[in-house]
């Protein structure tokens, strides 16, 4: 192997290994331990159990709508100054400080950990929009999918391994020396943020950082540059027809996908499931995403990944309407493992389709408005679920109204032509001098 290739399999594997960093707060702190435990919070200062639920579904989609508002000013700033990784480092950080800071909370301080949980989740997903931009930079154009989604495949791997040590320090806090089911929980929280903090460092001594858009020209006023370019953006995007459709196609599947992720557990908290059943059905999704993950990067190359997102589409709805009959905590595994099979795929795949069809110099400017495309409309999913469950007086018909979400967003991707986004956003880089 020459030394090109032995520099570039290591770029692409320390770009993959921040998904495994991350990972971690999307297991333990998103699906499977933070949603009963602010449940539990709430009940204990007198909410009423599907009120409970609801609340943590309109913190979820106020964390969102803040993310929504700052990343594609955030991006464009970052296209035009450079730095993409120090946005990385610096979200991250806001991320896992947050989730430190979980270790504090009490019985009767549900709106700080609401507080808390929107600085973590806007840590999270504000370096992901970074994260991901640096995707088209340092992928082959014949390997964007298969990094992705190994990508995703790493985060499965991480993310349920140190949630599979959570799960032992919670049902058996007495092997590890923890004096209760309390502190192990509190002590999962704090692992979070060690495991992102850590597995960071390979991503920012490795992956490099791509050339700023302003060519090395003084930046005065990055603030008022990044505010200029994103207006100049959303006059340039209708030049993307197929991108646009692509991400209003996006903008309402990938909803119905976070809205599973976030409430699921807080619905089977609410419907009598154990929380050790809860996340270790949670494991069981990670466990089955590795191998499905791999599997749909491979059906990629076969089938193409606009079919691949269908197939995955057609699975979510099947999951909710099954949910709505869920009764059990084995009708919990199942449906964990089924959401298992397609989550990493699909959303993996969605990053990869964008991606190819994204002009390279704008790539931050236009992953941020990636990224709000899925904050916007992941606004919906979690309020729609809150307000259903309350005016119903609980969350069965909540799951059921996400198939919504999955059919209209499958017939909108019906219309994108990849190819012909692809050859626009070449050409148009073209006509910019980007080779």
């Amino acid at each position: 192997m020459d030394q090109d290739q032995k520099r570039y399999r290591k770029i692409i594997n320390a770009w993959c290994m921040y998904d495994w960093a991350n990972s971690a707060f999307a297991t333990t702190i998103l699906s499977a331990v933070f949603p009963p435990f602010y449940r539990a919070l709430g009940i204990k200062a007198g909410l009423a159990e599907n009120d409970a639920t609801a609340y943590w579904g309109y913190t979820a989609a106020l964390a969102l709508l803040i993310g929504a508002l700052v990343a594609p000013i955030l991006g464009a700033i970052s296209d035009y100054t450079g730095g993409k990784k120090r946005f990385v480092l610096f979200f991250a950080g806001l991320g896992i400080l947050s989730t430190a800071a979980f270790t504090i909370l009490g019985s009767d301080t549900w709106m700080l950990a609401s507080l808390l949980f929107i600085g973590g989740e806007l840590g999270f997903a504000g370096a992901n929009i970074f994260y991901e931009s640096l995707l088209p930079h340092i992928a082959r154009q014949n390997d964007i999918d298969q990094i992705s989604t190994r990508g995703y495949a790493l985060g499965y791997v991480g993310g349920g391994l140190l949630l599979l040590i959570n799960i032992l320090w919670i049902m058996k806090p007495g092997w590890f020396g923890l004096p209760g089911t309390d502190f192990a929980i509190r002590l999962s929280f704090f692992s979070v943020a060690v495991w992102w903090g850590v597995f960071t460092v390979p991503f920012m001594r490795h992956v490099p950082e791509p050339p700023a858009a302003s060519g090395g020209e003084p930046v005065v006023n990055p603030i008022g540059e990044g505010f200029r370019r994103l207006t100049r953006t959303f006059k340039e995007i209708t030049r993307y027809r197929d991108l646009m459709l692509f991400l209003a196609a996006f903008w309402i599947y990938n909803d119905g996908i976070g809205t599973i992720i976030k409430m699921a557990t807080a619905y089977g908290s609410e419907i009598g499931i154990k929380m050790t059943d809860l996340i270790g059905a949670l494991l069981l999704t990670q466990i089955i995403g590795v191998p499905f993950a791999f599997l749909f990067g491979a059906m990629a190359r076969k089938i193409g990944a606009k079919t691949s997102i269908f197939l995955a589409l057609l699975v979510y709805t099947v999951i909710c309407v099954a949910g709505y009959f869920m009764t059990s905590a084995l009708h919990f595994y199942i449906l964990a493992g089924l959401v298992g099979t397609v989550q990493g795929g699909s959303q993996a795949l969605s990053r990869s389709l964008y991606g190819v069809m994204v002009p390279k110099h704008k790539s931050a400017e236009f992953y941020g408005f990636f990224s709000t495309s899925a904050k916007f409309a992941g606004i919906a999913g979690p309020l729609i679920f809150g307000l259903v469950g309350q005016w119903a007086g609980h969350s069965r018909l909540s799951i059921v109204s996400l198939i919504v979400f999955f059919v209209l967003g499958g017939l909108i991707l019906t219309r994108v032509d990849v190819e012909k986004g692809r050859q626009t956003a070449r050409a148009l880089e073209a006509e910019d001098g980007i080779s």
